[in-house]
């Protein structure tokens, strides 16, 4: 369906329709920031920069998420009969699985091999962005479990009235899950490691959770990242000047050119996102001999630090953590953040003070037999990442006693 065509349908009592929109750009500014969880302010979920209106229209924008590289806008939008808007979900049709971070390579090859056509398929998800947030977007005043479930069925009708085979909703929040599973969506789960602020003061307050040993290990990892004459700035707000913008791009092109090929992300959106959100912007950068030599960017949410893209120019021991994890917990704990979500993977993170997370998503598979196959496999999956997670948990820093 092209933008302005209708997916009709029925929940509860309430008769709905879901329309495609082409691009953000399609919602209006406070439409967007009428759903809860977008903007700063709302009570409901907490505020998430990375489901912005800023953060999401700068990736189309600057033509990092548009249909030229796989990622074409089908946004959906639900409205009531008399066109009020009650929900959406931002959605794109993907014509491949790079910049998602779930990974179902095997589920197409399988299908193709089999003589069915994978692709084009739809993805519920914030582009390049494996962070935690909500889905099925509520406008607020109006009844979460309604539009959730008219938003549910809608993504599924859609998926069937496009021909496609599949629609995926990645890193969303257990209560969107729950939803999407009631209308058919199979469940998948994963692991990340966050870093959890336990009302400390103060660095030092972290540190004495940690065992004897893994605490002294840290300090003296630490010490060692800044030995040759490093040291640390941290950049928000109007201090993201585009020469700052110019420093991490190179890194980030440096290291990610060597990491996955091709980047996903352009000069340009960092350009936009500097001048949109730029409160909601951390870059945490390393400068050696009077010039910056690596740098991380983290987004700052009402109650959660998002670490997302590193990169460096030259390497030195331990820097990357320092950069990315350490200092991270050192902002959220003068932030009084609750969490720092660091990024897929990397049980490294794990010596470093980060727990092991389960993460959620919810997939709609159109073919029967795929479907099936699929279900099986996840049932599977869900009882290894859960047992991982156990073995997982028993390796952290932290002192047992204060565990028990």
């Amino acid at each position: 369906m092209d933008q302005g065509d209708e997916a009709d349908g029925q929940t509860a009592n309430a008769e709905f329709s879901i329309r495609i929109a082409a691009g953000i750009n399609a919602f209006t500014c406070d439409e967007w920031n009428g759903f809860a969880g977008t903007t700063r302010g709302g009570t409901e979920n907490g505020y998430n920069p990375l489901i912005s209106y800023a953060f999401l229209s700068a990736l189309e924008d600057s033509g990092c998420a548009v249909r030229r590289t796989g990622w074409q806008g089908h946004h959906l939008r639900l409205e009531n009969a008399q066109g009020r808007l009650l929900g959406a979900v931002a959605c794109y049709l993907k014509s491949h699985s790079q910049g998602e971070y779930v990974f179902d390579h095997g589920w197409s090859d399988a299908f193709e091999r089999a003589g069915g056509r994978y692709y084009p398929k739809l993805q519920c998800a914030v582009p390049f962005s494996p962070v935690t947030g909500p889905r099925l977007l509520v406008s607020r005043g109006e009844d979460s479990a309604t539009v959730k479930a008219g938003l549910a069925a809608g993504l599924k009708a859609v998926t069937e009235k496009l021909g496609v085979s599949s629609a995926h909703v990645t890193f969303a929040q257990e209560s969107d899950v729950a939803t999407l599973e009631a209308t058919g969506f199979l469940h998948r789960t994963d692991q990340q490691f966050h870093f959890f602020n336990e009302g400390f003061s103060t660095y030092d307050d972290f540190l004495a959770t940690l065992a004897s040993r893994k605490r002294k290990a840290m300090k003296k990892e630490r010490r060692e990242a800044l030995a040759n004459d490093i040291s640390i700035d941290r950049l928000t707000g109007k201090d993201l000047t585009e020469k700052a913008w110019d420093d991490f791009f190179a890194f980030y092109m440096d290291t990610g050119s060597r990491k996955w090929g091709r980047p996903y992300l352009n000069r340009q959106f960092f350009s936009l996102i500097g001048e949109r959100m730029a409160d909601d912007i951390l870059l945490v950068m390393a400068k050696r001999n009077g010039r910056y030599i690596a740098g991380a960017i983290n987004f700052i949410g009402s109650d959660a630090l998002y670490g997302r893209n590193w990169g460096c120019i030259e390497d030195h021991p331990f820097l990357h953590f320092e950069v990315c994890y350490h200092q991270a917990i050192d902002f959220a704990i003068e932030r009084k953040l609750k969490v720092v979500e660091a990024g897929a993977q990397g049980e490294h993170k794990l010596a470093r003070g980060y727990r092991p997370v389960t993460m959620h998503s919810a997939h709609y598979i159109a073919h029967p037999g795929l479907r099936n196959a699929v279900a099986d496999y996840l049932r599977r999956e869900r009882r290894e990442v859960e047992r991982m997670g156990e073995i997982l948990e028993e390796h952290t820093p932290f002192r047992k006693d204060l565990e028990e």
